[in-house]
This record gives C-alpha cells, sequence and structure tokens, in this order.
C-alpha cells in the first residue's frame, strides 16, 4: 500500500518556478523603463532567498516584515518568503512608525524590510523586537543593509522552493482595524492555492501569458492576491509611478500596453472615469476593472459602464476570507435600472463558497430576510494570531461571522445593507446607512456621502450626512430633505447635514465611518 501525506500542496512559488522555464524572456514585472521577464524574477527572487538563508538565517515559518510602496522588490519579497516557507508580513506604506512596531510585535517578526525612507520605523520595529535578526532597506541607508549589495552579492545561485503543507502559513494579513487593533489574519498556502483557482474562474476568466495587469492598489493589500493569483497563467503586471496616483498615468499605461484587467477601490474607479483623461487613450484593451473593498453606488457605476464599456466586475470580500465571497460579472453589470437588474446586489457566491444570512442566535435566515453575512468555503481563513477572543467571536457553528449585514434573494444574489457597526438606532427603529446614501447620490449636486449616527436627546441618535458637493453646488439641508422625502421612511431621514471639502479615505482609498469620525472629531465639527 503506498502512503500518501494529504496535507502537503503546492508552494505558492511553484508558479514563478514553473513560469520561468516555460516563459523565460516573456515579461512579468514593467516599472517605467525596467522590465523584468519571468527568469529575470525567477533569479532574483533565489538570490534573495540565499541572502536571508546565508547571511540572515531566516528560514522556514520566519516571519518577514516589510514596509515598501509598490515595487519590484516588494513583489520578490513576497514570492522569497513563499518560496523558503517564511511568513509575508506586508504592511501598509503609510503606517506610522508606532504601527509598524505594533505589526512587528503581533507578527514576531524575524527581520524587517524597508523602503529606505523609513528610519523611524526601523527603529520603533528594532525597539519591538530586539532580537530581530536585522534591516534591510531598498535604496541605500544608514539603518540597514542594501538590498541591491545583498541580490548581487548572491546573484545566480538556484534555491529550490521549501515543502510545505496545506495548513502552513504563507502570509499575516493585517485587517484595517475599523473597530480596536487591526488583527492578523492567517493565510496559507493551501487556502490561497485555492483562490488562486477560484479568482482566474470567477473574476479573470480567460487571462493568459498574452494578457497584461496594471496595479494601482498597495500590493500589501488586495492587488497582492490579484498578482498571486495570475502568477498561475503568467500575465504581465505594469507597476504605477510612485508619488500619488493620477488618473492620465493609468490610461496612459492602459493604452501603452494594452492593459486587459486591472483591480482597484470604488474611489479610484470615480476617479478614472471623472478625469479628462478616460476620453484621450484607448482603453478598449480593458476586459476587466474588478472592483472591491466598499460599495460602488448606483450612480458611479453607470458613470463607469458608460465611460469604460461593459468591463466592471465586482466582488465582495474580507481579508479573512481572502476576499473570497461573491462575484457580480461584467455581464450582470446594466446601464439601466428595472426588476431585472438586480440593483444595489453585490453579486452570488463565489465557486467552493457558501452564504447564510443569521439572526443573533445563529439561525438561518430565509430570502429577503435581513441579518448577519456568514460564510464557509476553503477561502476562509485558518483564524487570527493568537487572538482567541477574536476567534470564538469571528466563528459560530463552522461558520465564519463577516459583521456585515444584508439578505439574499430567492436566486441567492446577495445584497449588503451595510456593516452591523454602521447601523445606528433612531427611536429605537435600526437604520443601515447604505440605503440612504445611495439615494442621496442620485441628487446632482452630491459627489460623495456617509452617514452616521450622532446622540440625540429624543431619538437616542439621528442622522449625520456628512457630504461632498459637486464643484459649483451646495444644496441646502432643506432642498436634500425634500429630495428625500417620498423616497425612504420618515425615521431613516438625516436630521443634520454637513458639508466638507475632501471625504477622508484609509490608506487603500477605501472610506470608512470610523475614519470620517475621527477626521469630523479632529476638526470639531463632531
Amino acid at each position: 500500500m503506498i502512503e500518501r501525506c494529504s496535507n502537503r500542496v503546492q508552494n505558492l512559488a511553484h508558479f514563478l518556478t514553473r513560469n520561468a522555464r516555460r516563459w523565460p524572456e516573456r515579461p512579468a514585472l514593467v516599472w517605467g523603463n525596467r522590465t523584468w521577464s519571468w527568469q529575470d524574477l525567477d533569479q532574483r527572487v533565489s538570490a534573495l532567498c540565499a541572502a536571508l538563508t546565508t547571511d540572515l538565517g531566516i528560514t522556514k515559518g520566519d516571519r518577514i516584515l516589510v514596509q515598501a510602496q509598490n515595487s519590484n522588490q516588494m513583489v520578490e519579497i513576497m514570492l522569497a518568503a513563499f518560496r523558503l516557507g517564511a511568513i509575508w508580513v506586508p504592511c501598509n506604506f503609510r503606517q506610522a512608525p508606532g504601527e509598524t512596531a505594533y505589526a512587528a510585535e503581533k507578527s514576531k517578526a524575524n527581520l524587517f524590510l524597508c523602503d529606505a525612507d523609513y528610519a523611524a520605523q526601523a527603529d520603533a520595529v528594532k525597539t519591538a523586537c530586539p532580537d530581530i535578526a536585522g534591516v534591510i532597506t531598498i535604496g541605500e541607508s544608514a539603518f540597514g543593509q542594501s538590498y541591491e549589495t545583498l541580490i548581487a552579492k548572491h546573484a545566480g545561485t538556484s534555491i529550490g522552493n521549501a515543502n510545505v503543507d496545506h495548513n502552513d502559513p504563507c502570509w499575516y494579513f493585517f485587517t484595517s482595524g475599523s473597530t480596536g487593533r487591526p488583527k492578523a489574519v492567517v493565510l496559507t498556502h493551501g487556502q490561497i492555492g485555492f483562490v488562486t483557482v477560484n479568482y482566474m474562474a470567477d473574476l479573470l476568466p480567460g487571462t493568459s501569458e498574452t494578457d497584461a495587469s496594471l496595479v494601482i492598489a498597495p500590493l500589501s493589500h488586495g492587488a497582492g492576491l490579484q498578482l498571486i493569483a495570475q502568477l498561475s497563467c503568467g500575465a504581465a503586471h505594469i507597476l504605477m509611478p510612485q508619488g500619488g496616483f493620477k488618473p492620465s498615468d493609468a490610461f496612459r499605461l492602459i493604452e501603452e500596453h494594452k492593459i486587459s484587467n486591472m483591480f482597484t477601490v470604488p474611489t479610484i474607479v470615480k476617479r478614472l472615469v471623472e478625469d479628462p483623461a478616460v476620453d484621450e487613450f484607448d482603453h478598449s484593451s480593458l476586459r476587466h476593472l474588478i472592483y472591491a473593498g466598499a460599495p460602488m453606488y448606483r450612480e458611479d457605476q453607470k458613470q463607469a459602464l458608460e465611460k469604460l464599456g461593459p468591463v466592471l466586475v465586482q466582488y465582495y470580500g474580507l481579508g479573512e476570507v481572502t476576499g473570497n465571497i461573491t462575484v457580480l460579472r461584467p455581464s450582470e453589470h446594466s446601464m439601466e435600472d428595472g426588476p431585472h437588474t438586480r440593483t444595489g446586489t453585490c453579486g452570488v457566491e463565489r465557486t467552493g463558497i457558501e452564504i447564510s444570512i443569521q439572526d443573533d442566535t445563529g439561525k438561518v435566515l430565509g430570502p429577503l430576510e435581513t441579518g448577519e453575512v456568514c460564510v464557509v468555503g476553503s477561502a476562509v481563513c485558518s483564524g487570527y494570531l493568537d487572538d482567541d477572543g477574536a476567534n470564538q467571536k469571528s466563528f459560530r457553528n463552522g461558520w465564519f461571522r463577516t459583521g456585515d449585514i444584508g439578505h439574499m434573494d430567492e436566486a441567492r444574489y446577495l445584497y449588503l445593507t451595510g456593516r452591523a457597526s454602521d447601523m445606528y438606532i433612531s427611536g429605537g427603529s435600526n437604520v443601515y446607512p447604505k440605503e440612504v446614501e445611495e439615494i442621496l447620490l442620485t441628487h446632482p449636486a452630491i459627489s460623495e456621502v456617509a452617514i452616521l449616527g450622532i446622540p440625540d436627546p429624543q431619538w437616542g441618535e439621528v442622522g449625520l450626512a456628512v457630504c461632498v458637493a459637486e464643484p459649483g453646488n451646495q444644496p441646502d439641508s432643506a432642498v436634500l430633505s425634500d429630495f428625500l422625502k417620498d423616497k425612504i421612511t420618515r425615521y431613516k431621514m438625516p436630521a443634520r447635514y454637513l458639508f466638507i471639502e475632501e471625504m477622508p479615505t484609509s490608506a487603500y482609498g477605501k472610506i470608512t465611518k470610523k475614519l470620517v469620525r475621527e477626521y469630523l472629531t479632529e476638526k470639531g465639527l463632531l
């Protein structure tokens, strides 16, 4: 009888090994005027692996903390961690030193790699983890070893991929921390291996080595997952210039490289289609514009469809489920509103995922009944790192509890009402702001809106609508109240309106109620 280890899975870095053999000269990464072929990338990743093991003693299971802007080095570090069986721990490049120190301490980091500008972060990490093996900097610095010097030292070394099991961690994904401090989600080789297959089947069907993907969002987050997924087919990745997002740069690269897909958040999609560059460059190569991370309001969807054509792909997910809950395909996005367009849905279950809507006791609810969105499937994480309390709260009867509120229709299309934490109670009635925000955004003078619950002596809480006006417009509260009065129940109507110049966003471009509330408090407006 042949014995078989049932837990052994492919190391995610095998995609790189295979691509270097299959398409050695095809482009893997393009950044500015530099191009790295699959063979180039494979060789640089091996050289980095040699440096990490030989010079710094990094082995399987060690944690590699990274804080860097998108670059070829950021991609190489991720793949080197996978190849060694180590754990990639990326931080958002905008994090403050204290936040990076927290990530280092939480992950028990063994090594820190960062851009050369982050001396303060490096000092904070060394204080939090005094036994750390060292600091490597992308660019020359006075406080760490040079990344490129280490690559040159070990150039030509060949390193194989470590053997890994399904549950071997490969990525500690830090949540955005909408409540309390960020939690570290444990993502594994087997889990992301499943998500890769799902991602290509459900979100990017037909993508091949002849395609190119534009990297807009930070690789430390959802863009990193999109890159890993496309390693499986050998598509090239084109990195945006550093120094702030410019729609004209994006459209120039789309035309130059015949970009077929990209991933971003709704606020960036809005900026893209409102910029004059959308009419100045050829974007006919674009087949899939994936957006996620926050709701895209209906009026913004329509504008994007008008400017870009039927290319929108929505997915709904969380880091804990590797972004892998629902999909709304291009054919399901429509310019027309009507009974068959399912306006407001975020799509149907992804392949291999099951959704249920549950009440507070865990009872599964029926179609059109509102409750908490819960999921099971191979994309669900193995839990939070060293956080029994969070694990106990987030998992119930085998289901992962998302904390999002919504319902499904008879055909299992999911509609999100909002985050449980966004809800407020006015006069004893639950109010989920998303419904009201959607309606306000149809007013021609409103560009963006976020509704918060604020204390009220009579009703307990009432809604405060924080708005950004379209240029040259700022309607008064009476006009907006009159606009809403026949469209929603009275208790859901905002009691106050506040206009600000620009909506605060997270480091990943998302508008969150937490950030809006913090901004208003800081400015003395709340």
